[in-house]
């Protein structure tokens, strides 16, 4: 593949070297590499599922041992509102009123999505705003054809003249009406941090956006701030930061050809994994992580707060026992029982792997097989019980060494056409809802560096399309998927109900999104 020398001065100015770029396109031109599934987790056999009493220690040790700990709230949240819309951009671009009714589009199109919004919009958070601007606009709406109106709302919810809420972030879209005001999933973020991970009155959050809407959070938190602390009694430390354009990588042609845009190269970001330098630069002892959209109303907060605090307590109470093995490791005079003690606890609480040769290695083999093993970030995620909902899910993974290690697995990572792997697949109990927290120093405090626990050869290749030509695109191993692939793993199974994303736009009609009547 050969470039010009505009192409390379622009690869430079990118703030890219070459060599990156050939290793983007060595990439490029092979087939995927698939993982290969070993089993599902499940309860027993990956997954921990707490009894009461369990749980109520864990998050009693969490409230008791945080007082001395960084906490941070890490979230992504750059992505725009547009496939919540995806069924009325559809529909915008297809329905033609001259020539049939919404309900004969709807019936021609089986567009369930597009019959729950008419059928539900008065609900939704945004409806009367939206009302309001259109009676403004055209004082005889309400005399107008129930058709008309519709669709009207649709452009006015749409259009890049009126509310544009498509392309709004959707952080600071309308989540939750309240009989005092509406509330963004920002907002709640908010909320929800200050109550499990607020030290001495102060929540720390930091959110990945787009560099477009960076103005747009500043102003809306500045319309915020005072009644938000207020009412939770809380300030508020919050951070951002953008997906890294140098993360970004090359798109090609499906022939394998540099794909072009009025003569210059496209690149393109390069999924949530570019994330990891995000992540990597938060100076914290623990971090949680969860997705902007997945969010709930105060009212019903209790448990998702009661299981974050699960979470983080299990994660600092074997974090002691690891930082104290590790401890240990360092120690000249460690004993032959101190060393099987270790490798037990490696294998029974932290899920590796032990090698089956390694109780022929010699002392000093073992010591160094045990320290390559536990000096590694250490992640607890929740899992909740499988409901159909699309993505990843917590699989035991066989690596070509014939090591099993527990994985956090995309659809896309997998060989679907294997009937052996989709076998695994429908026998897989959990879903992987992105409710995590990580310990990413060792035993001395210092934080490790997420680049070196990455299993690079987790991209993969997708297609895409601009401007109706078709191309091939480059994304990084997955932030929890082959961008933690290197982290010692613990999943615990927590209740459905803490997990509530918006996904669709009428999923802001579901009970956790509502007011209680």
């Amino acid at each position: 593949m050969k470039f010009t020398k505009q192409d390379i001065k622009q690869i430079e100015d990118k703030g890219l070297d070459f060599k990156s770029v050939e290793n983007q396109l060595l990439h490029l031109t092979r087939s995927n590499s698939n993982v290969n599934l070993y089993a599902p987790a499940t309860i027993g056999d990956g997954i921990i599922k707490f009894s009461e009493e369990e749980s109520q220690y864990f998050a009693t040790f969490f409230d008791a041992h945080k007082k001395d700990k960084s906490i941070i709230k890490f979230v992504p949240a750059s992505g725009a509102a547009s496939r919540m819309f995806k069924s009325l951009y559809t529909f915008l671009d297809n329905y033609e009123i001259s020539k049939e009714t919404i309900n004969s589009y709807v019936n021609r199109t089986k567009s369930v999505d597009l019959f729950l919004f008419f059928v539900t919009v008065e609900k939704l958070p945004f409806h009367d705003e939206v009302f309001e601007a259109l009676k403004k606009n055209f004082p005889e709406f309400n005399l107008l054809p129930l058709d008309k109106r519709r669709l009207l709302f649709v452009e006015f919810l749409l259009s890049k003249k009126y509310f544009d809420f498509g392309e709004y972030p959707k952080g600071l879209l309308p989540f939750h009406n309240y009989k005092t005001h509406i509330s963004t999933a920002f907002e709640e973020h908010l909320v929800e941090a200050s109550q499990y991970a607020a030290i001495g009155g102060k929540a720390t959050l930091h959110f990945t956006i787009s560099n477009q809407h960076q103005n747009q959070f500043l102003e809306h938190y500045k319309s915020i701030k005072e009644i938000v602390e207020s009412k939770t009694n809380t300030s508020f430390d919050i951070s951002y930061s953008f997906q890294d354009s140098k993360t970004d990588t090359i798109a090609i042609t499906l022939d394998n050809k540099p794909f072009k845009l009025n003569g210059k190269l496209l690149f393109r970001p390069s999924g949530h994994g570019a994330l990891l330098h995000n992540l990597n630069a938060i100076d914290a002892d623990l971090i949680f992580i969860k997705n902007i959209d997945n969010v709930m109303m105060q009212h019903s907060m209790d448990q998702m707060v009661y299981y974050k605090t699960i979470l983080g307590g299990y994660l600092l109470k074997i974090q002691s026992k690891a930082f104290d093995y590790a401890h240990h490791l360092d120690q000249s005079d460690i004993s032959d029982e101190k060393i099987n003690e270790i490798a037990n606890f490696l294998s029974d609480k932290m899920n590796v792997h032990i090698s089956s040769e390694f109780e022929k290695y010699a002392n000093h083999y073992k010591i160094e097989y045990l320290k390559s093993r536990i000096h590694r970030p250490i992640r607890v995620c929740g899992m909740v019980k499988n409901e159909g909902e699309p993505g990843g899910g917590p699989f035991w993974i066989k690596h070509e060494n014939g090591e099993l290690s527990l994985q956090i697995v995309e659809m896309n990572q997998i060989n679907t056409k294997s009937e052996s792997q989709n076998k695994i697949i429908k026998s897989a109990t959990h879903f992987n809802p992105v409710d995590i927290v990580c310990g990413v120093r060792n035993y001395k405090g210092e934080k490790y560096d997420l680049n070196q626990f990455v299993d690079a050869k987790t991209h993969f290749v997708a297609i895409k399309n601009k401007y109706g030509k078709k191309l091939k695109t480059l994304e990084r191993p997955g932030l929890w998927n082959g961008g933690m692939a290197l982290w010692n793993t613990v999943f615990v199974e927590v209740p459905l109900s803490t997990f509530n994303p918006v996904k669709k736009v009428h999923d802001l009609l579901k009970a956790p999104h509502q007011l209680e009547v």
